[in-house]
């Protein structure tokens, strides 16, 4: 594979990505509200997630992704559900600036779904795969080979937007010492939250 190819690959994919969309929002109002030493989970689905939809480009899924588009579409709803129910739960959430009486950390589990059922869901991510990839990579020869380097480079890629984005969440975090602006930062995170479940409601 052509090194050029690929650095077109992961050109493309950190502007797909660093983008703000559900995703980001979705990560940055966690790591507002909560810190970040819970998004690990998140994060993880986030990456098999897109590995999920790298890996149907590749095998010539996409027939079969339209196929089990209605999986698809329930995974999309439920994801949606939840950063509504994100968003409620930051919205509501008491202002206490005390730190026994700091918000506790989500389950891994529901943290992993969350991030699954976001990135399955969203279409943005799913035209670029499905659609856009073969315009950078031959994919009429796939192999296992293709496959990992292309999965590495799309896992590195995604990791640089988004610990960028964790580092700039966690220091806008540690201005937030008033009641007042954790309120506001946590009103902020849930119009954020509700705007990214609005965004992929809408395509």
């Amino acid at each position: 594979m052509e090194p050029f190819a690929l650095a077109i690959f992961a050109s493309a994919l950190i502007l797909n990505a660093g983008t703000p969309g559900p995703s980001i929002a979705a990560l940055v109002s966690r790591v507002i509200s909560r810190g970040w030493a819970d998004v690990a989970p998140f994060l993880a689905a986030m990456w098999i997630g897109e590995i999920i939809w790298l890996s149907f480009a590749m095998a010539g899924l996409a027939a079969l992704a339209e196929t089990f588009h209605g999986a698809f579409l329930i995974l999309k709803y439920l994801g949606i559900a939840y950063l509504i129910y994100l968003a409620w739960k930051m919205w509501t959430e008491p202002v206490n600036t005390d730190a026994a009486s700091l918000p506790k950390r989500q389950s891994a589990g529901a943290m992993f779904f969350a991030g699954f059922a976001l990135t399955l869901g969203n279409p943005k991510i799913m035209v670029f795969y499905l659609a856009l990839l073969p315009s950078f990579i031959d994919l009429t020869q796939p192999s296992l080979g293709l496959w990992a380097i292309i999965a590495a480079v799309t896992v590195a890629s995604l990791a640089v937007v988004d610990l960028f984005w964790i580092v700039l969440a966690h220091h806008a975090r540690s201005f937030l010492k008033t009641p007042k602006a954790i309120r506001v930062a946590n009103r902020i995170g849930a119009t954020a939250l509700a705007g990214a479940a609005g965004v992929i409601a809408s395509r």
